[in-house]
C-alpha cells in the first residue's frame, strides 16, 4: 500500500512539474455537461468503473507524456496519437515538455503499485487536467489505450468552434483480464489470406484486448509457409486452395512481418503446422512423406481426414524437425502448435507414437507444444497444450495428465459455422451460432473443466467458405467481438442484455475500419452518419 501512495504521489508531483514547465499558469477550467464513464460502450467490459461525472477536453492543448524508462511505454504513447490522429484529425505531441502550451496531460505511466501485480493490469484515472494510465507493464498499458480509444469520442462538443473540444468522461477505471490467453485463428491454409489482410484484422483484435493469433499454415488444400531447406512445399504445396484458385504463401520475411506487426500490439502469433492428418499438400510436395498408401495429387476439395503422414520413417521425423526449426527461429512466442486432428487414417498407435516424437522435437526447440483435443490420447507432458474443440472425454484426459486447455468448443467458439440458416458464408455441421449463442456461456464453468486448467479461449476461424477480407469479417464480426467479452470479463460483469447495448455502439468503429460485419437483426445497430469512404480509417 505504502509503495502504491508513493507512486501516485510522484505521478501527481511529475505532471504538476510538465504543467509548470509548459505553460507557468493554469487556464480556466473549461465546463462541460455531466458525463457518467459507466455509460460508455466499452468492450470487453471493465472489472470496475468509477464515475466521477466530469469530462476531460482532449484539444490541441494536451500532450502526451510516458515514463521514460522503458522504451516500450513511449512506443505505445506513440501508438495513441496516431490512433488519435487517423480517428478525430487532431496532432498531440509525445513527451515534448516545453515545446508547446499544454493545459492537459495524459500520462503512460509505469507503477509499483500492489493492486497492479497482474501482467495485463492497469488503472485509469480521469480528471478534468489528466487522463493518468498505470500499469506495470507495457504489455497493461496498450490494453489501457485500447480503453481510452473507446471512450474518445468522434465528434467535438462544437464542431463549429475554431477550438474543437473532444470531452472524455472522467472517473477511475481498475481492470484486469479473467483469462491471459484470449485468443483467435485464422485458417489461411484453406485459402490464403495476405499480409494486408492479416494485419487489417490484427487490428481490429488488439482494439478488444485480444492477445493471441493462432494461424493454421498448413492442411490438405495448401502449404503456406516458406521452409527454406524444403523449397517445394510452396513450391508445390502452395500453388492451390479450396475451389481451384492460385494459393499463395508466406515467405519467411512475410511471417516476420506478420509477427512484427503483431508484437507492435502485444499479440502472441501462434504458428501451426497440421500433422500427421491434414498433410496432403507436404506429400504432394515430398511423396516420401505420405502414409496413406495412395499416390498423393493437388487436392482442392473440403474432405478430410485421409491424409497422414508415414509416422514410422525416420525421414519425415527429419523433415519435421528442419519445419519447427525453421518456423520457431522467427517465431518468438512460446507456443508451437503441431494440429493432431481428424487422423482417421492414421492408426492409433502410429498416431500416438508420432505425437510423442514430435511434442520432444518441439521442446528441442525450445517451445510449448499445442495440440487438438486429440493430442491427449497420447503420453504427453503436463507442459504440453490440448485446445478442445470436439472432445469432452478427451478434454478430461488433459485435464488428467495435468494440462492446461484452450477453449474452442465447435458448438460455440467456431466463427465459421453459420449464424442461422440464411447465412451468406460458413457451415453448421457444429451448430448455428446467431451472437447471442456464441456470446450466452461460461467458460469458467465449460464441460466440468476446472478453472485452473482453463488456459483461455480461442475463436478459430476455418476458410472452406471464404476467400477474402469482406467475406472473413462476415463471420468473425460481431462473434469475436463478444469472445473477446468471455476472455476478459469477470463471469459477475458479463450480461447479455447490456452486452447488446455496447456491441450495437461498435457500428460506428466497425464502419471506419470497413469492416464487413454481418448487421445481426438480434442488435439494435446504431448507424454511423458517415460512410467509410466519407470518414478516415482509425
Amino acid at each position: 500500500m505504502i509503495r502504491s501512495i508513493v507512486t501516485r504521489v510522484l505521478t501527481v508531483l511529475f505532471i504538476s512539474a510538465i504543467f509548470v514547465a509548459c505553460q507557468g499558469e493554469q487556464k480556466k477550467q473549461i465546463e462541460f455537461p455531466p458525463t457518467d464513464l459507466a455509460l460508455e460502450n466499452l468492450i470487453p467490459k471493465p472489472l470496475k468503473v468509477i464515475p466521477t461525472n466530469k469530462a476531460f477536453g482532449l484539444d490541441r492543448y494536451t500532450a502526451i507524456y510516458t515514463n521514460q524508462n522503458d522504451a516500450a511505454f513511449a512506443e505505445i504513447g506513440q501508438f495513441l496519437a496516431d490512433k488519435i490522429k487517423s480517428k478525430i484529425d487532431l496532432d498531440v505531441p509525445i513527451n515534448e515538455a516545453g515545446s508547446v502550451p499544454v493545459e492537459r496531460v495524459i500520462y503512460i505511466n509505469q507503477s509499483d503499485s500492489l493492486e497492479l501485480n497482474a501482467p495485463e493490469a492497469y488503472e485509469l484515472y480521469i480528471t478534468q487536467d489528466s487522463v493518468i494510465l498505470n500499469s506495470n507493464t507495457a504489455e497493461g498499458a496498450f490494453r489501457g489505450i485500447q480503453t481510452i480509444r473507446q471512450i474518445i469520442p468522434v465528434q467535438s462538443n462544437d464542431t463549429l468552434a475554431e477550438q474543437r473540444i473532444w470531452p472524455i468522461p472522467t472517473g477511475k477505471i481498475i481492470d484486469n483480464p479473467t483469462f491471459g490467453f484470449r485468443g483467435a485463428m485464422l485458417d489461411v491454409a484453406r485459402h490464403f489470406f495476405s499480409v494486408e489482410d492479416v494485419k487489417k484484422y490484427i487490428d481490429l483484435l488488439a482494439y478488444y484486448k485480444i492477445n493471441v493469433l493462432h494461424l493454421h499454415l498448413t492442411d490438405d488444400q495448401g502449404w503456406r509457409i516458406e521452409i527454406k531447406s524444403w523449397p517445394k512445399l510452396t513450391e508445390i504445396g502452395g500453388s492451390t486452395e479450396v475451389g481451384g484458385e492460385a494459393g499463395g504463401f508466406y515467405t519467411q520475411d512475410d511471417y516476420k512481418e506478420i509477427v512484427a506487426y503483431a508484437a507492435k500490439h502485444h499479440m502472441t502469433i501462434i504458428p501451426e503446422v497440421d500433422m500427421p492428418g491434414h498433410t496432403n499438400a507436404a506429400s504432394v510436395a515430398y511423396p516420401f512423406l505420405n502414409g496413406n498408401g495412395k499416390t498423393p495429387k493437388l487436392y482442392e476439395g473440403t474432405r478430410v481426414g485421409f491424409s497422414t503422414f508415414d509416422t514410422r520413417k525416420d525421414t519425415v521425423y527429419a523433415f519435421i524437425d528442419d519445419v519447427i526449426r525453421e518456423i520457431s527461429a522467427i517465431t518468438p512466442g512460446p507456443y508451437f502448435h503441431i494440429g493432431g486432428d481428424e487422423s482417421h487414417v492414421t492408426k492409433k498407435n502410429d498416431y500416438i507414437y508420432f505425437v510423442e516424437k514430435v511434442e520432444k522435437i518441439v521442446q528441442k526447440h525450445g517451445k510449448q507444444m499445442i495440440g487438438w483435443d486429440e493430442i491427449a490420447s497420447a503420453n504427453v507432458d503436463a507442459n504440453s497444450i490440448s485446445q478442445y474443440w470436439s472432445s469432452g472425454d478427451n478434454a478430461q484426459k488433459a485435464v488428467k495428465r495435468g494440462m492446461k486447455l484452450i477453449l474452442s468448443p465447435a458448438k460455440r467458439a467456431y466463427l465459421d459455422m453459420q449464424y442461422d440458416t440464411l447465412s451468406k458464408h460458413g457451415l453448421h455441421w457444429a451448430a448455428y451460432i446467431p451472437v447471442d449463442s456464441a456470446y450466452i456461456w461460461t467458460p469458467e464453468e465449460y464441460e466440468g473443466i476446472p478453472m485452473e486448467n482453463i488456459l483461455g479461449v480461442e475463436a478459430p476461424l476455418w476458410s472452406e467458405t471464404i476467400s477474402n477480407i469482406g467475406e472473413l469479417e462476415y463471420l468473425a464480426f460481431p462473434r469475436i467481438i463478444g469472445y473477446s467479452e468471455l476472455s476478459w470479463t469477470s463471469k459477475e460483469n458479463r450480461d447479455w442484455e447490456n452486452y447488446k447495448v455496447r456491441l450495437a455502439n461498435q457500428a460506428p468503429y466497425l464502419d471506419r475500419m470497413n469492416v464487413k460485419y454481418y448487421a445481426s437483426p438480434l442488435i439494435d445497430w446504431k448507424k454511423s452518419k458517415y460512410t467509410y469512404e466519407e470518414i478516415k480509417k482509425d
